[in-house]
């Protein structure tokens, strides 16, 4: 092949000017400007389809794990409306601590639904607003209802002793009966009201975000699809009967008061007269509350049980 780069300096250094070499010189800078362009697009397309290869794996996970059938009709894109099917059923449970308190109280539900329901690990989410989350995946849709009592199960178990009003739960009701339940929003997404994300982390980096739970920045979608590849979904027997555990009334014994008295923990409080748990935990809150040799903070606690689900099982004198 000729190098035609020598030839070219000559031409230009003796000032020539002929048309036949003119033309080859215009031929050969043009052609390796053709070259170049033809490179730069290469690599923009390849970085095009990079992109758009890390969105559908983000997406075929959410697929995989939450989503249902957007509704006929739906807006391209309208990622919130699949969370909840057209009949009122879910995949995605969402159990919501809004700050304070902090990780330390939600990992509760975390660790617990592992080692002691034995489920698969949920998904962790800072919200990009003010709480953080846990996300559960259901194998097959729920009614939305079996959805909500499920995470009230939950709370019920892990959280009695965390203000009621910072917990969310979704699905949730809807204010009125002829309303679909409420859902929240798919994660990751921008929060339009303080430009933060949401975003999905790893459980090592939780208590960084406790106080701030949210992303200044978009999450690489690479890196959030690759935190829920190894996520599993909680199949339908195991979610029937994990249900049915905690909608039993031994669910009302808060955690702490259970392991004290030794309610699926060790024997923590032991002395002649000490409540005995039995088969109605309405009556052994009561003795607990009633008990004054127990810790004064376990008293209110069983108080606090109480008041939530019987009312009317509180003394005057301690309400």
């Amino acid at each position: 092949m000729t190098n035609w780069m020598p030839l070219l300096q000559t031409r230009r250094q003796k000032g020539h000017r002929f048309l036949g070499h003119v033309g080859r010189d215009d031929f050969v800078i043009a052609l390796a400007s053709s070259r170049l362009q033809l490179q730069a697009t290469s690599e923009g397309k390849s970085a095009t389809m990079a992109e758009t290869e890390k969105h559908d794996r983000l997406r075929a996970e959410l697929a995989r794990l939450y989503l249902l059938p957007a509704p006929p009709g739906s807006a391209a894109g309208a990622q919130d409306s699949a969370l909840v099917s057209p009949s009122g059923t879910v995949r995605a449970l969402v159990l919501e601590l809004v700050q304070p308190p902090g990780w330390e109280v939600l990992a509760r539900v975390w660790h617990g639904v592992q080692n002691e329901l034995d489920l698969p690990a949920p998904a962790i989410a800072v919200s990009g607003l003010d709480a953080l989350q846990l996300w559960f995946s259901l194998g097959e849709p729920v009614a939305a209802a079996r959805g909500h009592a499920f995470l009230e199960g939950l709370q019920r178990r892990y959280l009695a002793d965390a203000d009621a009003s910072r917990v969310r739960l979704k699905p949730a009701p809807p204010p009125s009966p002829a309303e679909p339940f409420v859902h929240t929003r798919l994660v990751p997404a921008l929060q339009e009201q303080t430009g933060n994300w949401s975003a999905f982390l790893a459980v090592d980096l939780v208590a960084i975000f406790a106080d701030t739970p949210w992303l200044d920045i978009p999450p690489g979608e690479d890196g959030q699809a690759a935190l829920l590849q190894g996520l599993r979904m909680i199949e339908p027997f195991a979610f029937e009967v994990v249900l049915d555990r905690l909608s039993r009334p031994s669910q009302l014994v808060p955690a702490s008061i259970g392991a004290a008295y030794g309610v699926g923990g060790p024997q923590g409080i032991a002395h002649p007269g000490a409540p005995i748990p039995d088969a109605d935990p309405r009556q052994f809150l009561t003795r607990v509350m009633q008990d004054a040799s127990a810790p004064l903070a376990l008293r209110i606690e069983a108080a606090k049980a109480l008041l939530r689900h019987e009312p009317n099982q509180v003394p005057q004198n301690v309400r």
